[in-house]
């Protein structure tokens, strides 16, 4: 099925050309101008992945996520000025799963599109044996249904994003094995793209946050500063 992704960005020279390229790529594009429109469309007809620009006026791009948050888990790529570190470190904070800084390549762009859509599909309903074949992951309190992109703390469900899973399936499959920023990125972020180190400490921060909103004394995921991190098994 032709992905389609929603593209929102108040400068229509960037709408115009990021379109037709992912248009000649196969991708359907929509286009909105200003967040207030794009989360009213995005609310009402979802869409695969939603490209947004966070210098935005009325409602920024930040706001745009936050607010979408709260009805969808639709993948993220953030499109941030290239010196805008906070600004990239909130998007992530707050639910982004990806963010590319202004000047872009447009082939840059494509490649991090596909590698999150693929991961995107961990979320689809998955046939009966696509989930025998790959079964849930329990490690004490936690339980990971690959097949079915659900995790629970407790009992009590976790949403994740899919680069977020990722990063916790990698701890949680060897608990106890220090694994570095770099076998990290290489999980979550296929394709040869590069992140950096902060990309990956805030995804940790965000995954200890959401399962400290379950259960306030979450502290698997262990750091060991200078060499990466490690899941602890109760």
């Amino acid at each position: 099925m032709t992905a389609t992704i929603a593209l929102v960005d108040d400068d229509r020279n960037i709408l115009t050309s990021v379109s037709i390229a992912l248009q000649t790529e196969g991708f359907l594009t929509r286009l909105y101008s200003d967040g207030e429109t794009a989360l009213k469309a995005l609310v009402e007809n979802p869409c695969d992945l939603a490209i947004l620009d966070i210098k935005m006026p009325q409602m920024d791009g930040l706001e745009l996520l936050r607010r979408l948050r709260e009805k969808s888990q639709v993948p993220v790529i953030f499109l941030t000025s290239k010196d805008d570190e906070l600004d990239e470190a909130l998007g992530l904070a707050m639910g982004a799963d990806d963010y590319i800084a202004k000047p872009f390549s447009q082939r840059l762009l494509i490649a991090r599109i596909r590698a999150i859509l693929r991961r995107a599909e961990l979320a689809s309903a998955p046939d009966d044996a696509a989930a025998e074949i790959q079964g849930p992951l329990e490690r004490g309190r936690l339980v990971m249904d690959p097949a079915r992109h659900r995790v629970t703390w407790d009992g009590r469900p976790v949403t994740l994003t899919v680069t977020e899973f990722l990063i916790l399936e990698t701890l949680a499959t060897r608990p106890g094995i220090v694994k570095t920023r770099n076998q990290l990125m290489d999980a979550a972020y296929q394709d040869d793209i590069y992140v950096d180190d902060r990309t990956i400490d805030s995804h940790i921060k965000r995954v200890r946050r959401k399962f400290r909103e379950v259960d306030d004394t979450f502290d698997s995921i262990e750091t060991l500063y200078g060499a990466g991190y490690r899941f602890s098994e109760e």
